[in-house]
């Protein structure tokens, strides 16, 4: 079963595992949905991620499919107990074609009241910016977030694929201006190591690795592709996906792959268990968001947070 764990400096008693949905309404219809979702509350789940855009991507899905699927399952459920739902804005709009940065307070508040609309709610609990804008100063931002919390429209925000720095500048005006700042980081992390050429070419930037080890010890990390795309269990099977392969190409990996094979037989898991358990067993606040196509795939996901590893294991699966 999940524990559950209060989020940084919130009020949110969360599920120390997420479970992303970037696949809700395009690869995994409502009825499938609806299954995974009343597993992973089932295992004492309650923490859901998606974003404005999630299924904007296939051309005959509704517009926010994924928020909509959620949104459908809200409303069969009857009620929101308990459940604490994340979503992003300020992503490109593939859909209407509008590839420029979107990180503004128009379209943030746009992008606001689509989601809002979507999932059926009254009030978002955790908003993230989907990426940043270096252009707009972070007054701006906070001050136009800041409103949206006022006006009850989210409980509270945070910044994800923002540089760490940014993140630090943003938070440090909105103490000066008396005015909550983020209270976390949606960040590139897993174990394997990228290849940073390959992964920015596909939209994944800023690991954390080398960037948010100092900010981590005051925020709450929330690691997207937190089993690395599955990339040690594909390459244990000698079948690792094109996308895949290039993204984690990185020397570093064959010591990383290693470590994970050994400490699987040692603990008696799967290689993903271990991959999961190094994040779910870091010092400072880490609350992974993992996937699942099936509410067996939950189950499994949700074993990993069974597994304890020692400080010299999480060396050992970081040294390269």
């Amino acid at each position: 079963m999940l524990k559950k764990v209060i989020l940084g400096s919130t009020d949110l008693n969360v599920s120390q595992l997420c479970y992303g949905t970037n696949m809700f309404g395009t690869a995994i219809d409502q009825d499938r949905a609806n299954a995974i979702l009343d597993k992973f509350v089932e295992l004492g789940g309650n923490f859901i991620d998606t974003a404005r855009m999630y299924g904007d991507w296939i051309p005959d899905a509704p517009t926010g499919a994924s928020e909509r699927t959620i949104g459908g399952w809200l409303k069969a459920r009857g009620n929101r107990s308990d459940v604490v739902i994340a979503t992003k804005g300020g992503m490109f709009d593939s859909r209407a074609g509008d590839y420029r940065n979107r990180v503004n307070p128009d379209d943030i508040a746009k992008d606001l009241g689509e989601s809002l609309d979507h999932l059926g709610i009254d009030t978002i609990d955790l908003y993230f910016l989907h990426m940043d804008n270096p252009e707009v100063p972070v007054k701006e931002l906070i001050d136009a977030l800041a409103e949206h919390q006022a006006a009850g429209k989210i409980r509270y925000y945070a910044a994800s694929n923002w540089a760490a720095d940014r993140i630090v500048e943003a938070n440090e005006y909105a103490k000066s201006a008396g005015k909550p700042g983020f209270i976390a980081s949606e960040t590139f992390w897993g174990l394997a190591k990228p290849n940073e050429e390959a992964s920015n070419q596909q939209g994944y930037v800023h690991y954390y690795e080398g960037e948010y080890e100092t900010l981590h010890k005051t925020l709450p990390i929330l690691p997207y592709a937190a089993t690395s795309g599955g990339y040690f269990a594909m390459r244990d099977k000698g079948e690792i996906a094109e996308h895949i392969a290039a993204r984690y190409a990185n020397p570093a990996n064959d010591k990383r792959f290693a470590m994970v094979k050994e400490l699987a037989g040692k603990h008696g898991v799967s290689l993903n268990e271990i991959v999961l358990a190094y994040l779910l067993n870091q010092p400072n606040q880490t609350i992974p968001i993992f996937g699942g196509s099936s509410p067996q795939r939950i189950e499994e996901g949700v074993k990993a947070t069974a597994i304890t590893l020692t400080a010299d294991e999480l060396a050992q699966l970081r040294a390269d």
